[in-house]
């Protein structure tokens, strides 16, 4: 559900980008008399592992669509909102500056649609009450499937308005929102299921991840568990990410129904002109894998219409691209989320 730039105007990607500033600056605040040093190593890892995450997409049967997880809310509950919405916005901002997944117009809409309403309305709306304060098994899989499935509709949606009143492309309100919403529904479900599985495995392994300490209960270090987190973000992204599917996401997948293109152009001047140009200068593996030659891309370019510039690949897609980008790109989430992190914490006080 990354936008591209080409959905989106400079009045409505510059209102996008102000409203995420100003969440970013609150959640900064907040998070400074809260973030204690031992929580700074799990923010970096947590990051690094939902990029990961992000890399593999799983198809939607019946439908041509695939999603992927989009980790907000599995954020959320492991670190707060707050944090939850900076490491959010880690991921995209390398992402899209180093992979071109997203455009940089684009990328406050992404921070809002991805970080806003997973953190800030279906963690502590739904999940929350959902779950309770001594969630068993059973809450947890009901209020992380709603709650995944809530943010996600919210967001698709959230894509649809900004979409239209940006008014650059050709895809009506009516016809887009009947194809944005049932398929990330879908998507939705698979991620909801994908969350409570995940989260029902740590809570059964460390409870005091969700806060769940008994009293006078010995603190255990997080060592393992940020140690387990990131051997999981390396394996995602370095080898599991061969196996994601090829379809088009569920936005590309709309966007192909309505206009018959699942990638619309950008306009070729403008601000559009110079933040592409900037992108392609940052972004040393496009789409997660090599760059081309550009003449070579030139000729493969009539073979790959209707097909997003993919080439028809075997499954799985072993690419020692991909998986490079899968390293990197979780090394540098995890750096810059453990740097905002670092800026951010407040030092527990010395034990007498």
């Amino acid at each position: 559900m990354h936008m591209a730039d080409a959905l989106i105007s400079p009045a409505v990607g510059g209102i996008m980008w102000t409203a995420s500033a100003g969440l970013l600056a609150y959640s900064s605040q907040r998070l400074k008399s809260s973030l204690d040093d031992s929580r700074v190593p799990l923010m970096g890892v947590l990051a690094a592992f939902v990029f990961a995450a992000q890399m593999i997409n799983f198809s939607i049967p019946g439908t041509g669509s695939s999603g992927h997880l989009g980790g907000g809310l599995i954020l959320a509950v492991l670190l707060g909102p707050h944090a939850a919405f900076l490491s959010i916005a880690s991921v995209l901002a390398v992402q899209a500056l180093f992979f071109a997944d997203g455009g940089l117009l684009a990328l406050g809409c992404n921070i809002f649609n991805l970080g806003f309403f997973p953190c800030f309305l279906a963690y502590p709306l739904i999940f929350k009450p959902l779950a309770g304060q001594t969630p068993d098994k059973a809450k947890l899989m009901a209020a992380s499937v709603i709650a995944a499935v809530v943010g996600l509709q919210l967001g698709a949606f959230g894509v649809v308005m900004e979409t239209v009143a940006s008014g650059i492309s050709d895809l009506p309100f009516s016809s887009f929102v009947l194809l944005m919403q049932p398929i990330h529904l879908a998507i939705g479900l698979v991620e909801g299921v994908v969350t409570a599985m995940l989260l029902v495995f740590l809570h059964k392994a460390r409870p005091e991840l969700f806060g769940a300490i008994q009293p006078g209960a010995q603190v255990r270090s997080l060592r393992p568990v940020i140690i387990g987190l990131a051997l999981a973000a390396l394996v995602c992204g370095g080898s599991f990410s061969w196996f994601a599917a090829s379809d088009p996401d569920g936005l590309e997948w709309a966007m192909g129904k309505v206009s018959g293109k699942e990638e619309l152009e950008a306009p070729e001047h403008g601000i559009h002109a110079t933040l592409s140009a900037l992108q392609k200068r940052f972004a040393f593996l496009p789409d997660y894998n090599f760059k081309e030659p550009e003449a070579a891309g030139r000729e493969a370019a009539p073979a790959e219409a209707g097909l997003e510039g993919k080439q028809a690949e075997s499954w799985p897609n072993v690419s020692a691209g991909t998986s490079l980008a899968g390293v990197l790109g979780g090394f540098m989430t995890l750096c810059l989320a453990g740097i905002v992190a670092l800026l951010l914490r407040r030092r527990a006080p010395d034990k007498a």
